[in-house]
Order: structure tokens, then C-alpha cells, then sequence
């Protein structure tokens, strides 16, 4: 499909139409691709499941503009998908990159079900991200555009917890393909201030919010999660998964979607 003349490839699921669409954002150097467990598994036969490929990830184009790739660049590109698709009133899943997109766009996603992040503490400023993140040697590869092969390793290692039985190198090839300009133009643009106040639209926010941590992120700091002011905070608090890392959705598939099928049917109570 073609968003503000950018070619935009997705994936989709063949679930249950007359269920409500779920849409899933990937994160930095990833793919939709990562989200195939859900996809083919039960979950994806129950409910429709789009998932996009990014501009300058995936199979979708390299971003036309180097300003497209900024938080505000992606979040349009988001919005554009869900009308494309009639799916605005879908829950919106998002993981680290996606979860901030996901954030961003929110405003402009009125009749969006609900959201979940993971990987992706919000923020209202660039001198709240050494609180918000755990310092790791891999994080700076995802803001330089040659990553060497070790150094996509090294990432994909951090996605992970700790001596997790998953296999990092799954996430090596997405971080290679990834155009990147698209590393270098998100890090410029969020190093200048170029995003929403994601804390006032988590206050703001009427929707459902649900925060999904793994009990062994290697890249998101807990306590800094636990100390915001969510009104409208799934469960009331930040849902720990055991065991698991930066993603869960791979690290422990049935899991995590067990925990979104809860959040899907409680939408409807």
C-alpha cells in the first residue's frame, strides 16, 4: 500500500473480522516480521493482525525525506495505515521504537480500543531518557548507520534477559537491512527535541494503557515505570513477565499473548 507516497508492506493475520483489529509496531532496525508468533498462532487466528513494516525496514521504501524519520515522521505514517485500513478503532501494540510511535500518534488515534507498550518509557523530554533507560553498550549501535555484524549481535543480544535460551541472531538480519538513515535520522531528530510530551499524553490519555515489562529488560528501567502517573493504567500496574527480556513476544510468545488476549476481552466488560 502507498501512505503519503511511501510504499508501505504489511503483514496480516486471518482473523475474525467481527473481532477488534489489533496493530503492531515494531521497534528500531526490526521488522514486522518479528511479530510472526502471534501472527500464525492462535492469537493471529482469532484476531485480525496487521502488522507494518516501517519506512526503511522490512520490505517497505526508504523514507523519501530524512525528516519522515523522526517520531513525528512514523506516527503519521501509523495513523495513515489504521484509516488506509478502517482499522482506527484497533489496539495498537507497540514494542520500544513502536511503543513510542505508538505514543505519538495516540492523539491523532481518537477511537484506537486501547494500547499496549513495552520496551518504550515515556518520556517528555531528552534529559529524562538516562533515567527512563538502563545504560548498555548496544544502544548506541541503533543510532549509527553502519552496523558491523558483531555490532548487530551485540544488540541483539540485549533483547533478550541475561543467558536467554532464545536465539539472538533471529533479530541480525532485520538490523543489517534496515536503511540507516533511518538510525541516524531518528537519533538527530529525538536529540533535538523533535517529539510529543509523551508524559502529558499518558495523563491525558482515555483509552486503556497497558505497560508490559520483562522482569529481565536489559534496556528499560523499571523503577523509573513505576513511579509515573497513568490514570488510565491497565490493571493498575506495570505487568512483569518473569523470565524475559526487551521482547517478550519472542522470548515467551504464549505468554505475551495470553496477557493481550486478557487486555482484548476486558475492553469489551
Amino acid at each position: 500500500m502507498e501512505i503519503d507516497r511511501k510504499r508501505i508492506a504489511y503483514l496480516e493475520s486471518p482473523g475474525d473480522r467481527d473481532e477488534r483489529a489489533v496493530v503492531f509496531v515494531h521497534g528500531n532496525s526490526s521488522s514486522a516480521k518479528t511479530w510472526a508468533p502471534l501472527l500464525v498462532g492462535d492469537f493471529g487466528r482469532r484476531f485480525r493482525c496487521l502488522a507494518l513494516d516501517l519506512p526503511g525496514h522490512g520490505q517497505s521504501e526508504p523514507a523519501g525525506n530524512q525528516d519522515d524519520y523522526s517520531l513525528p515522521g512514523y506516527a503519521a505514517v501509523l495513523t495513515g495505515f489504521a484509516q488506509e485500513l478502517g482499522v482506527s478503532d484497533a489496539v495498537v501494540v507497540g514494542w520500544s521504537l513502536g511503543g513510542q510511535i505508538a505514543l505519538e500518534a495516540a492523539p491523532a488515534l481518537p477511537d484506537a480500543g486501547g494500547f499496549v507498550l513495552f520496551g518504550a518509557p515515556p518520556i517528555a523530554t531528552v534529559e529524562q531518557m538516562p533515567e527512563a533507560f538502563l545504560p548498555n553498550p548496544a544502544m548506541g549501535a541503533l543510532f549509527r548507520e553502519e552496523v558491523s555484524e558483531s555490532e548487530a549481535k551485540l544488540v541483539a543480544e540485549s533483547f533478550g534477559a541475561p543467558g536467554s535460551p532464545l536465539d539472538s541472531d533471529e533479530f541480525v538480519p532485520d538490523i543489517l537491512a534496515t536503511d540507516g538513515s533511518a538510525r541516524t535520522g531518528l537519533g538527530s531528530s529525538v536529540g533535538a527535541g523533535r517529539f510529543a510530551d509523551e508524559l502529558a499524553i499518558v495523563s491525558a490519555l482515555e483509552q486503556p494503557l497497558a505497560i508490559v515489562q520483562g522482569a529481565e529488560e536489559q534496556l528499560v528501567n523499571l523503577d523509573y515505570l513505576r513511579k509515573l502517573t497513568i490514570p488510565t493504567l491497565w490493571r493498575g500496574e506495570v505487568q512483569v513477565l518473569p523470565g524475559v527480556g526487551h521482547a517478550p513476544h519472542r522470548e515467551a510468545p504464549r505468554e505475551f499473548a495470553t496477557l493481550l488476549t486478557r487486555f482484548l476481552d476486558e475492553l469489551r466488560t
